[in-house]
């Protein structure tokens, strides 16, 4: 869950409507100076599908036992992490094997500081954490070079996508994460890959409630109208998880839009 601080309430995004999200940001991809995916179908699929191994989990969500807020995705531990996120790359890639072999990059990419493509500080895990981390990791990438030669897909293309695909992940959570609703979240997208083969950054500033501007604008479509999902749980303190979930079970969903331009 994707959880902020919406004063009297709080707004949770759920991993796969944060995916919804980001799947919208690369199936729109494609402005002046940018280039869309070559297999764009799959590209989206796998910003669509990156997280769904978080449903798992989001059955039974958790309370912070520090705070008794909403647990957010940051503090869930990794060896459950490493399970539900395995199981989420192989029903992608059961669907789109190109799709799947993004989605396993973006896995093992959490544990490798997203293989240096966008700015990624390193994890702080234990030592043991570490080495659950390293073996999921060693994994994924064998699955993906198999399936990199299977598909005879380019190094060029195959980290375009890769880094399009981080590019789509971020600006989703700075959507989620940050207060569009009151109109002052601004930010930036670093790194982000551009038709020539090198990189920009992509400043994100507020234009009023639920609308950003991009500049350099990445989008083929102007301007750009992305739905998201959330939900507003009002805030109380909750004895228990149960207690927790069943409110968040009550909480109806309402879907948000959000405008993009250049």
């Amino acid at each position: 869950m994707l959880v902020r601080d919406a004063g009297d309430a709080w707004q949770i995004v759920m991993q796969t409507d944060h995916g919804d999200v980001a799947g919208q940001l690369v199936a729109a991809w494609g402005g002046e100076g940018f280039r869309a995916p070559a297999r764009l179908a799959s590209a989206a699929l796998a910003a669509t599908r990156h997280d769904d191994g978080w449903a798992v989990w989001e059955r039974r969500p958790r309370l912070d036992p520090d705070t008794g807020a909403p647990r957010n995705f940051l503090g869930v531990p990794v060896a459950p992490h490493l399970a539900f996120y395995r199981a989420g790359v192989e029903v992608v890639c059961e669907e789109d094997r190109y799709a799947g072999l993004l989605v396993s990059m973006h896995m093992s990419g959490l544990y490798r500081q997203r293989y240096g493509v966008v700015p990624a500080g390193p994890m702080r895990l234990s030592d043991e954490e570490r080495a659950l981390a390293d073996t999921f990791c060693d994994q994924e990438e064998q699955r993906q070079e198999a399936l990199a030669a299977l598909l005879e897909v380019s190094e060029e293309e195959r980290w375009h996508d890769y880094a399009l695909l981080q590019v789509a992940d971020l600006v989703s959570l700075f959507c989620a994460l940050g207060d569009l609703e009151g109109g002052t979240a601004s930010g930036a997208a670093e790194a982000v890959p551009t038709a020539d083969g090198d990189s920009v950054r992509v400043a994100l500033e507020p234009l009023g409630p639920w609308r950003l501007g991009a500049t350099p604008y990445p989008f083929a479509q102007q301007p750009l109208t992305l739905t998201m999902v959330r939900r507003l749980l009002p805030k109380r303190t909750w004895p228990d998880d149960a207690a927790f979930r069943a409110d968040l079970d009550a909480c109806p969903p309402e879907t948000v839009r959000i405008y993009l331009q250049g």
